[in-house]
């Protein structure tokens, strides 16, 4: 693949959503290219206050809306596009990762972001086809290439805040073997602390390992995760003003297999099991009052790809087996199983319109079912118009049509429907997901700029909503939403500085039948407006300066106390003295402002966090 077809291609791969950077392969540095046009979405990579994660700072990422509770590494609902966290899948390799109990869940991945290429955030076709019990978006992953060398960080800060994390990777050729290399990695890091607010402290702890054999066409490799965590929040669940507790325990061992083959051909196999504990405690005060154990174990094994039958003619695939179960105290243990499908088909035409335009069709669907669940079938399409100019830009319009669905997890039907801190609801039906969307792209040499508007239907969306009148803290509830979004997110680079800037509008209709409602925690607990500016400064090679804002305008809540709009502030300064080479320093600081909004209502938000860290490289 030349320079010009290989840029062709990589508009082509991110033109189903401006916020979509699809994983077209994951790659080795030869042959396996990661075939992607992107920018950077936020202007940090590191967390404040703890140590780097798969989520980390994705909340001030444009493409997505994160709430957490404590912190985003300790427990964070993803949202996309004014979905739910339950909406959110996270795919690694082929396999998107399911936590059956509940999506709170999904979003623990024991796995080092050093082994990780992404995140890629999947909208639109790119998670009809690819992702899986995800009906409005997925946060994608692929497996890095390991790199002989290593780091080790040691941090300090406010809040009686402490940080140990050391990684190492060695990568060799193989004896007697042309162009194959084995390598080998693995980290573990830890840290602790009281936490931004009273009674919000933390002690993390991960291990991760992995094995990588790699080729001219295909990479290998088998990992090996393990992570621990505690931690507390006031009205973490509920708005009962209660210290309440998580102990989180999660185990993944994955074997993932990429290979190229003809041209422009490709393929990528997953399979791996996990295993997840939950020990919930209601009053860390008073323990007995409520508690709840709750073990599920997940097997599945996924393959994705594209066939290029010529140059014009290719099927893009994806299909995923999944197999779960759990174990708990707290549900009626009439519903503790679930097998799952999915095959999406997606073929692709290319028409060569004038020498710098190329136009791209797809059309297919998918198949999604459950042993316990309706069957879906759902339509895929879409089509792109992009154009190369002499001076190297290039400009994408695209217009998209994407049908998705899903099952809800056990907690919101496996439990009482009667009483309780959180009552679900027997007669949950399939969700179903309706998307269209238009969108514009702009690939410049010192900027880009990537729009889209859409609306979407969501029906039977599974929602946990509260009634002033209940004893319970949440029930759940089927309600049916149409969705209007726009979005911009433009990137511009100078010499020595790099701009990130989006804003998102979000309007919803929302109909949940004769349902006794008072508020919503989730379908309804989004920003009407969300502007996000970030900015990196390297004026010279000893300084760094990162800093990112988030502003929003969040839909009125009866639950939410305070006021419905806030401003976030993330700083960074990186200090790389020259006396000791491979050493950096790092001043961080996080909500500078001290913001106390609650991203999720009654759930109070996060305080202030400072810290100085030292990272010494090899």
């Amino acid at each position: 693949m030349n320079r010009t077809e290989h840029f062709i291609f990589s508009a082509l791969l991110c033109s189903v959503t401006p916020f979509s950077y699809a994983q077209a392969t994951s790659n080795t540095e030869t042959a396996i290219e990661q075939i992607t046009v992107e920018a950077s979405a936020t202007a940090n990579k590191l967390p404040v206050g703890t140590f780097d994660s798969p989520v980390s700072n994705l909340e001030y990422d444009p493409r997505v809306d994160l709430q957490s509770r404590n912190m985003a590494e300790a427990q964070a609902d993803v949202t996309i596009r004014g979905g739910i966290f339950e909406n959110t899948g996270f795919r690694v390799g082929s396999a998107t990762l399911l936590d059956p109990q509940t999506g709170h869940y999904v979003a623990e991945l024991p796995i080092a972001p050093q082994m990780l290429t992404g995140p890629y955030v999947l909208t639109g076709a790119d998670n009809a086809l690819n992702g899986m019990n995800s009906s409005v978006g997925s946060i994608s992953f692929g497996f890095k290439p390991i790199k002989t060398g290593g780091n080790v960080s040691v941090g300090t800060g406010t809040n009686d805040f402490n940080l140990q994390s050391i990684y190492a990777g060695i990568s060799t050729d193989v004896d007697d073997a042309k162009n194959w290399q084995l390598g080998f990695e693995g980290e573990y890091s830890h840290s602790q602390s009281d936490g931004s607010i009273e009674n919000g402290d933390h002690d993390f702890n991960r291990a991760s390992a992995r094995i990588q054999l790699i080729s001219s066409d295909s990479q290998t490799d088998v990992l090996y995760g393990s992570q621990e965590k505690f931690f507390g929040w006031p009205n973490m669940y509920t708005p009962f003003g209660v210290n309440e507790t998580e102990e989180l325990e999660t185990r993944l061992l994955m074997l993932n297999h990429q290979q190229n083959y003809a041209d422009n051909s490709h393929f990528e196999v997953s399979a791996y099991y996990r295993k997840h504990n939950d020990h919930y405690i209601f009053s860390r005060e008073n323990p007995s009052a409520f508690e709840a154990f709750h073990e599920t174990k997940v097997k599945s094994i996924a393959v994705s790809g594209s066939h290029a039958q010529n140059t014009a003619f290719a099927v893009n695939y994806s299909a995923q087996y999944i197999e779960d179960e759990i174990e708990s105290t707290t549900l009626e243990n009439n519903f503790t199983s679930r097998t799952y499908y999915k095959l999406s088909v997606l073929p692709e035409y290319k028409i060569d319109l004038k020498q710098n335009q190329l136009l791209t069709l797809r059309l297919g669907a998918a198949f999604d079912d459950t042993n316990r669940d309706d069957s879906e079938l759902s339509l895929i399409g879409d089509i792109s118009l992009n154009t190369q100019n002499s001076d190297g830009s290039e400009q994408t319009v695209y217009l998209s049509y994407a049908q998705a669905s899903q099952v809800a997890g056990y907690t919101a039907i496996g439990g009482s429907d009667q009483g309780g801190l959180f009552r679900s609801n027997y007669n949950l039906e399939r969700e179903t997901t309706k998307n269209l969307e238009l969108g514009y792209l702009i690939q410049e040499q010192t900027w880009q700029l990537n729009s889209a508007v859409f609306y979407r239907e969501d029906n039977n969306l599974v929602d946990w909503t509260f009634s002033f009148d209940s004893s319970s803290a949440r029930f759940a509830n089927p309600v049916d939403i149409d969705a209007t979004g726009v979005e911009f997110f433009a990137t511009k680079y100078f010499d020595t500085t790099e701009l990130i800037a989006s804003y998102t509008y979000l309007n919803k209709s929302e109909n949940y039948g004769d349902a006794d409602i008072d508020a919503s925690f989730y379908a309804l607990n989004f920003p009407d407006h969300r502007v996000t500016l970030g900015a990196i400064w390297t004026p010279n090679d000893l300084i760094e300066m990162r800093v990112d804002n988030e502003w929003r305008k969040q839909h009125e809540n009866a639950l939410r106390n305070g006021k419905d709009t806030a401003l976030f502030t993330q700083l960074s300064l990186k200090i790389t003295p020259t006396v000791i080479n491979n050493l950096f320093i790092t001043l961080a600081a996080d909500n500078v402002w001290d913001e106390s909004f609650e991203e999720i209502p009654g759930t109070p938000g996060r305080g202030e966090q400072y810290t100085l860290s030292a990272t010494y490289s090899w």
